[in-house]
This record gives C-alpha cells, structure tokens and sequence, in this order.
C-alpha cells in the first residue's frame, strides 16, 4: 500500500524539482547576465526577485483554483506554465522583458509550491506523512543541486550560457505534465465534492479504512470553506503559525545563499574566478541534498517541533559567526564557504522540510487550499523582501551586518517554535482540526 502513496508523490515532487532548478537558476545565470548587460545592483537586484512576484501570485491564486477544479488539474496548469516559461525566459534581450518572463516562470512555482505539498499530505497515511511531504523539499534541493551543476556545467559557452541554463527546463516540465496523468485526485478533494465512491477506492489502495472516509466525509461537513472561516476562533492560530513559519524560513536569509551565492563568492569572499564561485555552488546544493535526505528519514521520528528548534538555532550560531568573520576582515573563500555549509545543513535538516510540513498539516481539508494559500504568499512576499534587498543591505551595512541581521531571526524562530508551534507527528489530518476545535473552547485541549 505504502508503494502506490509513495509513487504518487515521486510524480508530485517533479513539480519541486521544477520549483527548484527554476529559483536557482538564477544563481549560476545572474554573474553572466550582470556582465552581459551591465546592470547595476538595484537591477540585478529587479532580475533576481521578479521571479518572487509571480510566486506570490501563483500561490494567491492556487488554493481557489485547487479548491474548485481539484489538486490535480492545477498541478497539470503549472507544468504547462513551467515548459512554456522555461523557453520564454531563454530568449529576452532587455531587463523589462527577462523580468516578464521570470514572472510567468513564478506564476508555476507559486502554484506548485503550495499545492503539492498539500496534495501529498492528503494522500498520506499518517506514519509516514512527514517524510512524503519531506520527498517534495528533497525534490527542491535536487533541482537546485542540478541548477548549481548546469550553471558550472554550461559556464563555458560563454556570456550567452544563461539561456541554454533556463532553457533546459523545459524537458522536465514535459516530463512532470505527462506523468500528472497517472496519479489520483485526492480523495479529500472527492469526498468534499460528493464523489464518495472514487475516494473510496483511493483510499483502499492507499491502504486506509472505511471509518477514516467517515471521519473525512463528517469533517468536511462542518466546514465551509470560505475565507472568512480563516477568522474563526479554531483557525485563527493555525493560521497565524502557519503565516509566520511561512515568513521566519525565508527571513532567516536561505534565498541570499542560494540566489546569490555566486556573487557573495566572487564579490565578498575573493573567490578567484566564475568557475570557482559555481563550483562553491555546487557544494552548498550538494549539502542541501545530503542533509534533506537525513530530514527524509527523521522527522517522523523526532517530531517537527524538535527539528525546527535545532535548525533555527543551528543556522544563528552559523550566520553569527560568518558575521564575525567578514567583521574581523579575515573573510577567505575556504572559511565563508565552510561556514555557509553549515548554515545550509542545518536549514536542509529544519527548516527547509520541516516548515513545508507543518503549514500543510495545520488546516481542515475543505479551507486548506485557501489556508496554505495565505501562508505560501506570505513566503514568497518574504522571500522577495529579503532578495530584493539583499545586494542593497550588504552596501548599507557591509555583509557582517546583513548576516547579523539574519542570525538575530533565527534567534527569534527558536523562540516563536518553542512558544507557539505545535507538535503534529503521527497524527491524522482529521484529528489536528479536531485539537484545534477542542482548543478554542478550553485553554486544557491543546496539542502538545
């Protein structure tokens, strides 16, 4: 039974994949386009975020979508926006017309960055639910670690190279919209819809019994799914939880390493040629992917709360003293680079996986679309805060103040996760919404 759920996530997961390689991209692009086009840092700083703006979109748009036409059909819209962006984003000759096409590429990956890890979650059976989620994150980091590969790979072939870098997504996006064909709606999805019969044979060969279609058909029944409901007292705190992890993951600066690694190598850590700057790439996506893979198999051993605690307070104590050493004046590439290291590791380990997770659990079927909708635009408006302004922080501050800033964040999402974050492992979808409603009328009914 576990086989049929974890083939439906391979499939799902090309959609992180594609989420990955297309937001990294930019890192291996953006050395060559600065050169080729002579563009200053507030517009390397316009071509690096315009892709953010269209994520934000996308994930706005994607819970109403997924909500009426179902998370299979949507997902099917964001592989064919992948493909044809893909090429479109090869071809521009001016910033105006890059950033467009970046837009559009964005417009995919706020789609599937909020809907499949919730597809995924609805098709899980609770033992193992965080590490299916987990497989989506693993997916992201692959497509960055090869991003971080075609960049170096490509770098050869000159000024020109950034396009053959973008173009070459448009064979996994294929890729993703052929296979979409072979998996399930959710049966969440079809039981709130009315269509039992369809879920029930899901459900079967995802191996759950006939009382957990009940118990989903009578949860569904209480709700209605508006945003309105998002107001109500027994959502209000997921979702301020849910909003704010969504925010303390990108405020904590992962995006200024993996957007603009290149640059901080070659501008900042005296990397001494391209080369070498895409190679350090390389190095930090092949750590995200180690250290992804060992979430893969832990967080449904130790918990979600215990794995974002230790990340948060592994990548503070990192970035701290990667600001001590480009404070001290002694910053040489082996040193940052080691450093940066472990501030992905422990990101790849917590953060990373971990958030994803937990935003997906934390709603009742019929809102969660709309719910995860809220917090996945609030990670990409972050995540564009913090990328739009990071070449500008670093001239304000010098980078020995940007990375405090950023470690003083991860100070303060140890504390947010130890306070107010609740711990979910091993517990099914139905029985989180129902914690939350035994909560708001009792201050003795919270989840641990």
């Amino acid at each position: 039974m576990q086989a049929y759920s974890y083939r439906i996530t391979a499939v799902t997961a090309l959609s992180g994949f594609l989420f990955g390689f297309d937001t990294a991209i930019i890192n291996g692009a953006i050395v060559f386009l600065r050169r080729q086009f002579q563009w200053t840092d507030g517009e390397t700083e316009l071509a690096a975020s315009s892709l953010l703006a269209g994520c934000a979109i996308g994930a706005g748009i994607a819970g109403t979508l997924s909500d009426r036409y179902g998370r299979r059909a949507v997902l099917l819209l964001a592989a064919a926006i992948f493909a044809v962006s893909s090429i479109a984003t090869a071809l521009p000759n001016s910033l105006a017309a890059f950033s467009a096409a970046r837009i559009v590429a964005g417009l995919a990956i706020g789609i599937a960055s909020m809907l499949a890890p919730m597809y995924i979650a609805e098709v899980s059976p609770a033992a193992i639910r965080g590490r299916l989620v987990s497989m989506n994150q693993l997916a992201i980091v692959l497509g960055i670690l090869v991003s971080y590969l075609a960049g170096w790979a490509l770098a050869g072939l000159g000024d020109s190279s950034w396009r053959w870098m973008f173009a070459i997504a448009a064979l996994p996006s294929l890729l993703f919209f052929a296979a979409l064909f072979f998996v399930p709606e959710s049966p969440r999805w079809l039981i709130k819809g009315g269509r039992r019969d369809e879920a029930a044979r899901i459900l079967s060969r995802l191996g759950e019994s006939a009382s957990q279609l009940d118990a989903i058909a009578r949860t569904i029944a209480e709700e209605s799914g508006s945003f309105r409901q998002l107001l109500r007292s027994s959502l209000r705190r997921p979702l301020i939880i849910g909003v704010t992890l969504a925010i303390l993951q990108q405020a904590t600066g992962i995006n200024t390493v993996l957007y603009y690694g290149s640059i901080i190598f070659t501008e900042q850590a005296g990397a001494q040629s391209t080369s070498a700057a895409l190679w350090a790439n390389v190095l930090i996506g092949a750590m995200n992917l180690i250290f992804t893979v060992i979430a893969l198999f832990t967080i449904d051993w130790l918990g979600r709360k215990t794995l974002l605690i230790a990340a948060a307070g592994g990548m503070g104590i990192a970035l701290a003293a990667l600001s001590t050493v480009f404070a001290s004046g002694a910053a040489n590439p082996t040193g940052i680079l080691a450093l940066i290291l472990c501030y992905v590791a422990f990101f790849s380990f917590g953060m990373g996986p971990g958030v994803w997770v937990v935003i997906a659990e934390l709603f009742p079927t019929r809102i969660r679309g709309r719910a995860m909708s809220v917090a996945t635009v609030a990670l990409w408006l972050a995540c564009l805060l913090i990328t739009f302004t990071f070449l500008s922080l670093v001239r304000a501050f010098t980078a020995a103040g940007a990375f405090a800033i950023y470690a003083a964040l991860c100070a303060l999402t140890v504390w947010f996760v130890w306070r107010f974050t609740p711990e979910t492992k091993g517990m099914h979808l139905e029985e989180i919404e129902q914690h939350w409603l035994q909560e708001s009328g009792g201050p003795n009914n919270s989840i641990p």
